[in-house]
């Protein structure tokens, strides 16, 4: 499908959307709803309201890309009914899954949270907290 070499961030909108709208209207999503910058990269996935169409807008480095698809049967996820006051965001990978028809069922993080120098550890609470 969409290919890169690096890791790129997938955003999600929390509502349906008229698949009429081509690149300025969803440029302008993503703007004005999701609050994002469309050049910088990363991917963003719309649904229709039926969800039998989804599309993907995305900056490829020279110019904006729509993939667009249409399920002839069944019908893609409702990413609007995760999480409804933020976007959902999710790797390529499940982007790839999702516009396959698979289920969002759930997600759980996998990845530690990113270390961070000076925020005091569990293990150093622990031992403050002995003493």
């Amino acid at each position: 499908m969409i290919g890169s070499t690096r890791q790129l961030r997938v955003f999600a909108l929390n509502q349906p959307v008229d698949m009429r709208n081509g690149f300025d209207g969803l440029f302008a999503l993503v703007a004005n709803q999701l609050k994002r910058d469309v050049l910088a990269g990363d991917l963003f996935l719309f649904v229709s309201k039926t969800r039998k169409r989804a599309k993907v807008l995305f900056w490829d480095g020279t110019g904006l890309c729509i993939y667009a698809k249409r399920l002839e049967k069944g019908r893609f996820g409702a990413p609007w009914k995760m999480e409804a006051s933020t976007p959902l965001q999710m790797t390529t990978s499940e982007l790839a899954l999702f516009l396959e028809g698979s289920v969002l069922a759930g997600r759980i993080p996998l990845s530690p949270a990113a270390f961070d120098v000076g925020a005091p550890t569990a293990f150093a609470n622990a031992n403050h907290q002995r003493r």
